[in-house]
């Protein structure tokens, strides 16, 4: 398979990007009619910033699925699309080609459709990482129903929030999932939420772990029975459904500044140009690569890279159901070392996680099939862009550092692999198509170079956020408010004397853990559920392996005298409402916060205290009680 708007010099890259801020609707004209489209569109793009209303490719008609596999059926029919890799190594991996992939993408929608899911309907997934949860998602895509994946990690009650927000009739699940050393009971969690959730009327369960569940009559279902149904009924084909370019493919819950997940959506044409021009452009994808990218289905990452982008592209995608450090840390060089992986895609805590066990478990592989590594999630820091670049690239393999978002549906800024200049700790210029612009507080732009600011982006792109379900002015608020005509991305940024950018961390109260992005609301408002806690305050501060960690100021009735049981009692009920994900590290016990006279907690207080810099909190004459700072301070974990 060819890619005719595959950048591959500098020059190459110049003279896109000139012409993509030139003529945006030619230039993706061009590009988008590398794709299958039943019909093609009337109109490029119609929009404006201030509904927001973004429409790409208006009037086309497709489905995402003909694209990533039915159009590789007469060229790489027999070729691997999905190498899966289970979380023991001892147990047999998995190799699904393009035309098993069709086959069982075929059979699952039509299982879908036996159990009543229709075009335009929710289907929550909420699966550990198995070919299954890739099968269950290109289902849904096929016959026009619209899926909402949930990481395997967050709690019941929190399922049952995004449930209720889709109002999603139809799960996916597994019986349970391997995850290192542990088992994770996600048909239990399903269960729980669902308590919640009566306007849910099918549960199909996949077989996994083996584990005792309970299943309702009438409700849930069993994968494999349901499968052996369709094949009684001689339902083999299942055709593609005709979509709009605009309606919707999928719908992803993140968080926000405010308590209550966001349901992010995207669209079915624009997203599929998008995912698949970045990854072809930014990877240097190379027909016969394969491609390793390590994040899990359940974030925007694994939408876009290990799914769609790939698959549009015809690439091998291998999917890896544990973690990196079991069953000890060499997992990702066995991986690599077996399969051959071309391209490793991963995150910086996972690199800084596994430079603690040494070179060790890295001098016992081959890597020398590598060509290109990437990093996602969280800017990468210099020390481990450089152990990556050394000790796994080998010095010679180029490393993007790619920035982007779950509302940006794919990379917006990165170096192109050994095409365009990598530097470290800078996610360097952005694709074309992409035209970023920084501004101070009031919304002016901030020009030239060596300067930072807020990172805005001020013209549409084709795999942008279209609204957040069931609540526009919820996005419009969000992302088009701050700045008027502008996208804001949340993020603060710093422009160099070559036009590279670094992004600097969030400037809104959002963190990034992990690479994941955790509200500052959402987690004071889980910690403010437990008996004994008054109020509560949560930061963001520099952490080794996290990139962030999360403080926690806590006022609290200590009934049982015990602070350390007191922490473990609200980090439970964090786990509980949230997610294990969204644990604090530190929980500081307080008698007060700081607080204006009008009542508002300043943050900018505890986020110095926080990073262990008392002496840039600044005037504290305008708080209500100045001496609760000392306290704070002298009392710091």
């Amino acid at each position: 398979m060819s890619y005719p708007y595959q950048i591959k010099t500098a020059e190459a890259y110049e003279a896109a990007y000139e012409r993509s801020v030139k003529d945006p609707e030619g230039f993706w004209a061009e590009v988008a009619s590398s794709f299958l489209w039943r019909k093609r569109w009337d109109s490029v793009l119609e929009w404006n910033f201030s509904d927001p209303d973004v429409k790409w490719f208006k009037g086309a008609k497709l489905n995402i699925t003909a694209n990533c596999i039915d159009r590789h059926l007469g060229t790489l029919g027999n070729k691997p699309a999905i190498i899966w890799e289970p979380n023991d190594p001892e147990e047999h991996h998995r190799l699904i080609t393009y035309r098993d992939l069709y086959q069982k993408v075929n059979q699952f929608a039509n299982v879908l459709k036996n159990n009543g899911v229709q075009k335009g309907d929710r289907v929550c997934i909420y699966m550990g990482m198995v070919p299954e949860l890739a099968i269950a998602v290109l289902a849904c895509a096929r016959i026009g129903a619209i899926h909402s994946v949930i990481f395997g990690g967050f709690s019941a009650q929190s399922i049952a929030d995004r449930l209720k927000d889709a109002h999603a009739q139809t799960v996916i699940t597994c019986d349970g999932a391997f995850r290192g050393n542990k088992e994770i009971p996600l048909k239990n969690v399903i269960d729980d939420a669902l308590v919640q959730c009566d306007f849910v009327n099918k549960v199909i369960v996949l077989t996994r772990t083996h584990t005792p569940v309970s299943m309702i009559k009438g409700r849930d279902v069993w994968w494999d029975d349901e499968i052996r149904k369709i094949e009684t009924l001689g339902l083999h084909d299942c055709p593609a459904v005709e979509m709009d370019a605009e309606d919707p493919l999928f719908i992803l819950y993140t968080s926000g500044s405010t308590g209550k997940p966001k349901g992010v959506v995207h669209t079915c044409g624009g997203y599929m140009v998008y995912a698949t021009y970045s990854f072809v452009n930014v990877f240097q994808y190379q027909p016969g690569d394969v491609h390793f990218c390590t994040a899990d289905i359940g974030w925007i990452t694994g939408h876009s890279y290990i799914v769609y982008g790939p698959l549009c592209a015809g690439a091998t995608t291998l999917m890896f159901e544990g973690v990196p450090t079991w069953p000890d840390a060499g997992r990702f060089w066995d991986i690599v070392d077996e399969y051959k992986v071309n391209i490793l895609y991963t995150a910086p805590t996972a690199i800084r996680s596994l430079m603690g066990y040494g070179l060790g478990p890295v001098q016992a592989h081959d890597l020398s099939s590598l060509r290109v590594l990437g990093s996602v999630g969280e800017p990468i820091n210099e020390e481990a862009w450089q152990w990556l670049h050394e000790n796994i690239g080998k010095g010679k393999c180029p490393i993007v550092d790619t920035w982007w978002q779950t509302e940006t549906g794919g990379i917006m800024i990165s170096n192109m692999a050994g095409v365009t200049p990598a530097k470290p700790s800078y996610a360097t210029l952005p694709l074309p198509g992409i035209q970023p612009i920084l501004v101070d507080e009031n919304g002016n732009e901030i020009t030239g170079n060596d300067v930072s600011g807020n990172l805005c982006i001020k013209h549409p792109w084709p795999s942008m956020i279209r609204t957040t379900y069931g609540d526009h002015e919820r996005c419009r608020t969000n992302y088009f408010a701050t700045y008027p005509d502008l996208y804001f991305t949340g993020d603060g940024c710093y422009r160099d004397e070559n036009g590279n950018y670094r992004i600097t961390g969030r400037v809104d109260d959002v963190l990034n853990v992990s690479g994941h992005r955790i509200g500052t609301a959402e987690v004071e408002n889980a910690i403010n559920m437990h008996a004994g806690v008054i109020e509560s305050a949560v930061v963001g501060y520099p952490h080794d392996i996290k990139g962030q960690g999360i403080y926690a100021f806590v006022i609290f009735t200590n009934t049982h005298g015990d602070e350390n049981l007191s922490r473990q009692d609200i980090m439970q009920t964090v786990a509980r409402i949230i997610g294990p994900i969204a644990k604090p590290d530190k929980i500081q016990f307080v008698s007060g916060l700081p607080k204006t006279r009008s009542g508002k907690i300043m943050r900018r207080i505890l986020r110095k205290i926080a990073e262990n810099e008392p002496g840039q909190i600044g005037d504290t004459s305008t708080l209500l009680d100045p001496a609760v700072v000392e306290e704070i301070i002298n009392n710091r974990i």
